[in-house]
């Protein structure tokens, strides 16, 4: 298992957009992948988990994957959530 620290840097922070956003791209391997924020874990590849997070601007999250692709899968998703879920500010 492999685990990353960022900061959610968007301005919206974890919204519906980006939960998806990010999901659609965690659908992508194979790997568990899960997302933690304060005492919360989520689902990866669950939009409603992700949500429920609750992480807004600011917030430290860890990526936490495990499983055949996960080396891969974690920079893969450290980065789309530093590169702000995509979206252009």
């Amino acid at each position: 298992m492999i685990c990353c620290k960022t900061v959610i840097c968007n301005k919206l922070g974890l919204h519906t957009r980006a939960a998806s956003a990010f999901v659609k791209l965690a659908m992508n391997f194979s790997s568990t992948i899960s997302v933690i924020y304060l005492d919360k874990s989520s689902d990866g590849k669950s939009i409603m988990s992700m949500i429920m997070l609750e992480a807004g601007y600011g917030a430290e999250i860890e990526v936490c994957v495990e499983g055949s692709d996960e080396e891969v899968a974690v920079h893969k998703l450290i980065d789309f959530v530093e590169q702000k879920f995509g979206e252009a500010e």
